[in-house]
Parts: structure tokens; C-alpha cells; sequence
């Protein structure tokens, strides 16, 4: 592709980012040639890399992931992982005890900008150029060069020979174009964690051992040429194949490989092959057939839900060391003993393709907006997938309690790589960001909930979106004011705690009922009234820094409470005769650290009152 065309390219795809006023994101077109040499575990590459500068800025350097470096002793991943507190059993001191030909690394030895040699240096995990002429604003670069690279024994998520035996985890495995935005490039180092990438276009050609079965992101561009369930084809005559894949609008590209591969597809609802590689000997193949039987079904609920899938295809393949998402495909493990286990594996990670595949937010700097986001939707799925009853958030809360009585807490916007402990990642981005999207069910209301959640995918899929861009979706389809929310729950560890602090009967068959506030964040509260005849009735205090309140014909809005005020006082027109309880946070979905206080009855109000006198006699 010659410039003028890349640019042109470039704009056509990114005429939508330009719906957010001041909004830009720059475009990658690669091709890629890769040789494999299965014998040493090695192979050569060329890429031809074309960059368009949507930004405002000249640029006159860039920068390259080179994840295979990580996997070297004394890499940052290394020393990270035995020094911090809780390192991840996969990884550990493995790196350390890695020999010369069991380490990964990628070498560049030829790199050119338009035709013109660009210095390079490389430390640890990136690569940095200095660009032999500037890119402008509008401009665009081509990008050529040529490198080889060894594939690590497999320590994390990428590598050869996992614990399953497959071959190639080909995940992070090319030399990436580090992502350039307002706030500048972001070279961040690989630590362990999370990525971020710009979207762009990848032909990717693999030359292999005519033995192997590849599956991976994009579509197979050349099935006659490769069989092994993608055509019949015949004999091959030499001792190589190519499989050349292409993939759009896409911010990354892995692939798997593997001699014993079986590969099956099957049809979505919409007719989009889903495919299935996985090894008999190792994997769980009742447990992959019933996964065959219930992708379908996992697609159809997230296109009502959350959006619909954009791309032609997905893939599901047994590799990796766990779960890991990728555009267009997941790596899972063999599919254990247990099948639901399995299932729930395959819908966190095949939703990362919401909330990081085709929502590219920058997962080091909101690591929760990919895996929390991914978790709330993971549940909800699984509810209606095996048809409960229950609350598939409730035990997400229970994780959270446990986290904040803990002494390692730590805000929500503490960068990926960045936190103390891996508990405190872990229960920040995958729990707190759920209950992020759980607890605004209440603030905002059902309708407008779920009206935000689609609205969000389909106005920033294939963009990047921050934390301020979904609020103000959220903003925006209930008439609220909500960024105290998200800086209050992100920023801070404050909890919330909202109690009935007294009841009591008034003149005229009225009732006032007390509330506190004794946590530090403050929310809206929903108030229930159940009667001694069944009926129920329902409040809602919003904040005065809300502006509104929740449109749901259930709740009778109150006047807003101050968060300034440490009590509000709800008086409502009932004899507290007729009362039988008193309940705040009816729906549960709040997460507040104390429920002990959220209940009144007058059998409670009776104890506290024995209580209360008892303990003046002893005091006497």
C-alpha cells in the first residue's frame, strides 16, 4: 500500500472517532512474513509497518514493545516477580532458571522509515527510534523491518510447550508499535500485565511445518492452500505451508499452533463460524463439545446486552496458561473435570473482546474497565446461560467486604503493573470494577442502565475510552450528574456505610424514620417500606450533587440530601403501626460494609430498648 493510499485508509476508518469532539486516534496497517523453524523453536521475520499520524503532534521518535525480552533472567518481569509479595504461581523465580535456548528475545537487525536506515536502542522490553524524517500531522510512515526471534518455553500466557502440550502460544510474540495519544507514547515496559494498542489492519503470513494446525485472530485467507479442517486439499509436496491470515480493525494478533490440533467449527445464531482447537490427548473433549453447543446461545446474549460481536469469526483454542483474551480469540486451558468451570472461562475471556478488543481502553492505566467491566457482564451471562435464580453478582461483594476490612487496600486507579500486591490488583480490577457497574444500577435506574451500556459500545467501539467518556454516557441517558461517583469509587477507598439510625411514631399517623451516613462515601439511598398486609413502598434519596434523580415509576424521589449532613430525616404519611420493616439498599446492590444497621423492625426497636435497659441497671 503506497502512502497516499495508507492515508486515505486511515481516515475512512477513523471518520467515527471524530463523533467526540477533539477526538483522534492514529491508524497501523502491518503485513507480516514469519518462517517458523520448529526445530529450534526460532523464526524469521519481516514487517512492513505503515503509520498515520491523526494527531496534532509532529513526531520525531517512536517506540516498540519487544515482549519476548521479558522472558529473560533479570528482565523487569523477572525481578518483579521475586521480589514482590505474592507473585503469580505460573511465573514465580521460572524466568530466573530459563537456559540460552529456553529464553525468548527478538533481535532487529534491519530497520528502515521510508526507505532511510533510523536509529535504534533497545533496553529491557522497548525499543526506542529515532525517526529519520518527522512524521507531520496527516503524514504517514512506512515502516520495514526485519528480525529474528527465539519463542520462550512457555512461562505466561506466551511461549512453546505449555502445560498441555501444545506447541506455540503465539501471544505478544512481534515486534508492536508502542501507542501514541494525547497524553503522549506509552512504552510501558512488560511487566506482567496489560496492553494497549492502536487499531489498525494485519495481514500476517506464517510459513510452518505442513504438519501443524494454526488457528488464530483474523480470517484464513487461504484455506485450499493449508486443509487440516479448513479445506481438503492435496498432497503437499514440500515440507512447509503458509497460512496467511487478515484481520480488521483489530489492535493485536496472536495465533496457536499445534501438530494434534482438531479443528471444528460451528455457527453462531447470525451464522458467524465459531472455531474450536483443541488437543483430544490433553483437553477435556466432552467439555468441548458441550462449549460448541453453548457459544451460540453466550453471542446471542451479548448482542442483546451489551452490543453486538463485531468481527467475521472467533476462535477458541486450548493454549496459554489459563484464560487470555485476544482480538477475535481467546486462549483457554484443556477444559478441566467440571464443565461450568470451563464455560465461565470461556465467557470471561471471550467478552474481553468487548472490553478490550473492540473497546481498546489503555488497560495499564484502567486496568478495571477491561477486566471489571468483563466480570459484570461474565456474571449476567452466566445467569441466563444456566438459567439461576440467584444473584450472579453476590459473591463479588463478599470478596470486596473481605478486601476492604484488609490492610492492603489500594485505590482502583493505581496503574496495572503498579500495585503492592497482586490480591490488590486482582480484587481492584476484576471485583471493584464489576460492582462499579453493579452498584449504578440503583444511582441511575434500571432503563437507563442498561440504555448507557449499549450506548457506550456502540459510540466507542474501535476507540479508546476513558473512565470520563463512559460517565458522561451514563451522564447523559439518565440526566444526572455522576462524576463524583466515578472519583469517589476509583480514586479513593472510602466505604460506604448508611444506617436507620432511629424510627418513630409522629402525630397524625405519620412516621419519621432517621437515616446516618457513617461511611466516608457518600451515595443516594432507596428506603423500602414493607407493611404488616405485604404491600411495599419505595423511596429514593438522590445527592445534591447529582441534580436529578432516578426515573423509575417504583420510587417516590425525596428531597436530595447533602452530603455535607451526617443524618436526613425521611418522614412519610403511615402509622408505624402498620409498618413490619424498614430496609435501606433493598436491592443489595450497594456495597455497603455493614448491613447489620440497613434493617429496622419493631422487634429490633423492642431488643434495642431491653438492651438499652438492662445496661442502665448494671450501671447502677
Amino acid at each position: 500500500m503506497n502512502r497516499f493510499s495508507a492515508i486515505l485508509a486511515a481516515i475512512s476508518l477513523s471518520l467515527g472517532a471524530f463523533a467526540q469532539a477533539n477526538y483522534w486516534q492514529n491508524h497501523v496497517e502491518y503485513r507480516m512474513d514469519i518462517d517458523m523453524n520448529v526445530e529450534d523453536h526460532t523464526f524469521a521475520g519481516e514487517q512492513w509497518l505503515t503509520f498515520t499520524n491523526n494527531s496534532p503532534d509532529t513526531l520525531t521518535e517512536a517506540f516498540y514493545h519487544l515482549y519476548f525480552n521479558a522472558f529473560q533472567p533479570e528482565s523487569m518481569m523477572d525481578v518483579r516477580s521475586r521480589n514482590i509479595s505474592d507473585p503469580d504461581g505460573r511465573v514465580k523465580d521460572r524466568i530466573s532458571k530459563l537456559n540460552g535456548n529456553e529464553v525468548g528475545y527478538h533481535e532487529v537487525y534491519l530497520l528502515e522509515q521510508d526507505g532511510m536506515a533510523v536509529e535504534f536502542s533497545v533496553t529491557q522490553t522497548i525499543m526506542k527510534v529515532k525517526l529519520a524524517r518527522p512524521i507531520a500531522p496527516g503524514d504517514a510512515s512506512v515502516f520495514r523491518m526485519k528480525f529474528n526471534s527465539q519463542v520462550p518455553v512457555q512461562i505466561r500466557r506466551s511461549g512453546r510447550d505449555n502445560g498441555e502440550d501444545v506447541a506455540y502460544s503465539m501471544s505478544q510474540w512481534y515486534p508492536k508499535m508502542a501507542m501514541y495519544d494525547e497524553n503522549g507514547w506509552h512504552p510501558d515496559p512488560y511487566v506482567g500485565r496489560e496492553f494497549y494498542g492502536e487499531f489498525g489492519n494485519f495481514v500476517v503470513n506464517i510459513t510452518i511445518d505442513k504438519s501443524y494446525v494454526v488457528g488464530g485472530t483474523g480470517v484464513l485467507t487461504n484455506p485450499n492452500d493449508v486443509g487440516h479442517g479448513y479445506a481438503d486439499v492435496p498432497e503437499k509436496r514440500t515440507n512447509k505451508i503458509t497460512y496467511k491470515f487478515a484481520a480488521e480493525n483489530v489492535h493485536d494478533f496472536a495465533w496457536a499452533a499445534d501438530p494434534d490440533f482438531v479443528h471444528e467449527v460451528v455457527q453462531s445464531n447470525s451464522g458467524m463460524p465459531i472455531h474450536f482447537f483443541y488437543k483430544e490427548e490433553t483437553a477435556n473433549v466432552e467439555n468441548w463439545k458441550k462449549l460448541q453447543e453453548m457459544a451460540p446461545k453466550y453471542f446471542a446474549f451479548m448482542k442483546e446486552h451489551f452490543g453486538e460481536y463485531q468481527y467475521p469469526q472467533f476462535s477458541v483454542i486450548q493454549a496459554g496458561d489459563g484464560g487470555m483474551e485476544y482480538p477475535m480469540c481467546t486462549f483457554v486451558v484443556g477444559g478441566g473435570d467440571e464443565f461450568e468451570g470451563f464455560l465461565g472461562l470461556f465467557v470471561h475471556e471471550a467478552t474481553h473482546n468487548w472490553y478490550y478488543g473492540m473497546l481498546g481502553t489503555d488497560e495499564q492505566r484502567y486496568p478495571w474497565m477491561d477486566e471489571g467491566f468483563t466480570t459484570f457482564a461474565e456474571d449476567e451471562c452466566m445467569k441466563s446461560l444456566l438459567d439461576r435464580e440467584d444473584d450472579p453478582h453476590a459473591g463479588t461483594y463478599n470478596v470486596y467486604a473481605r478486601y476492604q476490612a484488609s490492610d492492603r487496600r489500594e485505590p482502583m486507579s493505581t496503574p496495572a503493573d503498579h500495585f503492592n500486591h497482586n490480591f490488590a490488583y486482582s480484587i481492584s480490577s476484576y471485583y471493584l470494577g464489576s460492582i462499579f457497574l453493579n452498584q449504578l444500577r440503583p444511582v441511575v435506574g434500571e432503563d437507563a442502565f442498561w440504555r448507557g451500556m449499549m450506548t457506550y459500545f456502540d459510540t466507542w467501539k474501535f476507540k479508546h475510552p476513558k473512565p470520563e467518556d463512559f460517565i458522561r454516557v451514563m451522564e447523559r441517558e439518565s440526566g444526572m450528574v455522576l462524576d463524583w461517583y466515578l472519583y469517589y469509587w476509583v480514586d479513593q477507598t472510602k466505604s460506604i456505610d448508611y444506617g436507620i439510625a432511629k424510627v418513630e411514631a409522629m402525630g397524625q399517623g405519620s412516621t419519621h424514620i432517621q437515616l446516618e451516613r457513617i461511611g466516608e462515601m457518600p451515595m443516594p439511598v432507596d428506603v423500602a417500606i414493607l407493611f404488616n398486609d405485604g404491600n411495599v413502598v419505595f423511596y429514593t434519596i438522590p445527592l445534591v450533587m447529582m441534580q436529578n434523580h432516578k426515573d423509575d415509576d417504583k420510587y417516590l424521589p425525596e428531597q436530595a440530601w447533602p452530603w455535607t449532613h451526617p443524618t436526613y430525616d425521611l418522614q412519610v404519611n403511615f402509622n408505624i403501626n402498620d409498618i413490619k420493616a424498614i430496609a435501606i439498599n433493598p436491592t443489595r446492590r450497594v456495597a455497603d460494609i455493614n448491613i447489620e444497621n440497613e434493617m429496622w423492625t419493631p422487634e429490633s426497636e423492642s431488643n434495642e430498648s431491653d438492651e438499652e435497659q438492662r445496661g442502665e441497671s448494671v450501671n447502677d
